[in-house]
Order: structure tokens, then C-alpha cells, then sequence
């Protein structure tokens, strides 16, 4: 296989690119703060806000735990809870769906980055694992923007939830505003999306597909064929001189001393 590790630079950069993408993804899904509640009732809701993340809601309180400490309490929601919310139920699957896309697309490009590094016998499975690779990235980054901006919108537009009444929290909250979650998570599919784009946008150098193919044209035990040949001579007489030669000239004196 040829050198190709010049030709992978900006390849190698969108790797570790999307790679933080990734995990800033997985950041993004275990955060609880992407929707923040402000709640003036503060009879159990001590701190004055709560946390909606896409598996759960907290607040500190110290009436539902202790009176002597402050405590984060949390409740979990299902995705089957009729009180879920389509953005979050859908947040939950895709958001899932993002980070394993992300996982087999970044190991379709570590392939390809291994075989421009340490060199195989074909260049083809390269640009097969950057295509697949990059395409994957660019499937999770979609697929994680989706989630994302829907639940942007339900902040902006300062949509309720009615939640189930052992979570304690309000039917409507004061107001509300984006979380670090929703932040960090449109920051990272960004990423993911760019480093999709660097891996589809890969491409050969010119010429390196193209195979040498030996010649057909037999060859005599000059080392010369019989095509190559009739190019560098320019009669027939020549090459026939050029025969004999190879296969050698009879020797005159030893045929009259055996005829005598």
C-alpha cells in the first residue's frame, strides 16, 4: 500500500474532534439540567429551583429527607409514564440512538486511520471506513440534534409538565430556562456533525487507483518481447539480427573442421 499518512491530516484532527463530540454526548445525556424551573414556592422546593432532565427531576430540599441537611432529591421518569412528555420520551431513545451511532461511526474511522498508518495491501477499505465512518457521525449528529432543539423549544416557549404527584414539583413553574445540558449537548453534536463531514469529504490522491497491469506480449529469453521490439528497431532486418544474436551465431570454423 502507498504512504498515504500525508494525506489524512485534516482526517486525523476530525478523529479526536468527534471523538470529544462523543463523549460530550454522553455528558450531555447523563446531565440533569436541561430544563431549570424557577419555583417560588419554596415550602419544599428549598433552593427555589428544579432540574428536568431527560431521566429525571431534582431539587434540594431538607424537608423530604432531612431537617438538618440539605439534600438533592430526585425522581426518575420511565419512558412508558403517561406524564412524560413527547420531547423527553423521545429524548431518551434518541439520544441512545445518537451515542451508539457515534460509537461504531468513531471505530469505522480508527480503522481506516489504522490501515493509512501501518499500511495494508488496499487503499479501498479506507475510503470504505471513512464513507461508513463519517457517515455514522453525521447520522448521530442529526439524530442528536433533534432531541435537542425540541426541548429548546418547549423552554422557550415555557411549556409545562404534569408531573406525577410524588415528585413534588409544581404544575407550572415561574419560569423557566435552558440548562447546561441542552448547551453542551447542541455544542457537542456540532462537533460530531463536523467530524462526519471531514471523513465524507476524503478522497485519494490521484492516480493511486489505477493498477499496473503486465504486459500479454510473450517474451524471449533476450528479455525482450516481441511488441517492444518492433518499436525500438525500424526494420525487420534489425530484428532479425537482433535474434540471431541472442541465440547466438553459428561458429563457421568448427562446422569446416567437422565437414573435413
Amino acid at each position: 500500500m502507498p504512504y498515504l499518512a500525508h494525506t489524512a491530516h485534516a482526517q486525523f484532527v476530525g478523529f479526536w474532534v468527534g471523538t470529544v463530540g462523543w463523549v460530550l454526548t454522553i455528558i450531555a445525556i447523563g446531565l440533569v439540567e436541561w430544563r431549570v424551573w424557577e419555583v417560588s414556592d419554596l415550602s419544599v422546593i428549598t433552593s427555589g429551583l428544579a432540574w428536568v432532565g431527560i431521566w429525571r427531576v431534582c431539587f434540594f430540599t431538607n424537608v423530604l429527607v432531612t431537617s438538618e441537611y440539605t439534600d438533592l432529591y430526585c425522581q426518575r421518569m420511565q419512558l412508558t409514564d403517561a406524564y412524560t412528555p413527547n420531547e423527553i420520551a423521545a429524548s431518551q431513545v434518541l439520544m441512545l440512538l445518537a451515542f451508539i451511532l457515534g460509537f461504531f461511526g468513531n471505530s469505522s474511522v480508527i480503522y481506516g486511520l489504522r490501515n493509512i498508518y501501518f499500511g495494508l495491501d488496499e487503499t479501498r477499505s479506507v475510503t470504505l471506513a471513512f464513507s461508513f465512518g463519517g457517515g455514522l457521525l453525521l447520522l448521530a449528529g442529526v439524530t442528536s440534534f433533534i432531541p435537542l432543539f425540541w426541548n429548546l423549544h418547549a423552554v422557550v416557549t415555557n411549556q409545562t409538565i404534569n408531573f406525577s404527584p410524588n415528585f413534588n414539583m409544581p404544575p407550572a413553574p415561574d419560569g423557566q430556562y435552558v440548562g447546561p445540558g441542552i448547551a453542551v449537548g447542541i455544542f457537542a453534536s456540532i462537533l460530531v456533525v463536523l467530524s462526519g463531514t471531514v471523513f465524507l469529504c476524503y478522497k485519494l490522491p490521484e492516480g493511486l487507483n489505477s493498477k499496473i497491469r503486465p504486459s500479454r506480449t510473450k517474451e524471449n529469453h533476450c528479455g525482450l518481447s516481441e511488441t517492444g521490439m518492433a518499436v525500438h528497431v525500424k526494420s525487420r532486418q534489425m530484428a532479425e539480427q537482433g535474434r540471431k544474436n541472442c541465440l547466438g551465431i553459428d561458429n563457421l570454423a568448427f562446422q569446416s573442421q567437422k565437414d573435413g
